[in-house]
């Protein structure tokens, strides 16, 4: 996979140009996959310390998304490793 900087990456996109020998589809997911995916939710409360909260926040700021939507990723991601681990 060749490398370019995301406002090359921009560029070519919004010109129209070929993208695909700059994206990494080892992790891609297809639709018809997701579709598979159960997507009913269930509340839970978490009791966070302080300070995990406001870093929570911090890094929610950089990457301009909500606590709870970093929460979900940071869970997600770390499943998905396990899940590879397990199947290895």
């Amino acid at each position: 996979m060749k490398t370019i900087t995301a406002k090359e990456f921009d560029e070519k996109f919004d010109n129209g140009e070929d993208i695909t020998q700059y994206l990494d589809f080892s992790s891609a997911v297809r639709l018809k996959d997701i579709k598979r995916l159960k997507t009913e939710t269930r509340k839970v409360n978490v009791d966070f310390p302080e300070w995990v909260i406001e870093a929570l926040d911090n890094e929610a700021k950089k990457i301009g998304v909500t606590r709870q939507s970093i929460i979900k990723m940071w869970i997600a991601e770390k499943l998905k490793e396990e899940a590879k681990l397990e199947a290895s």
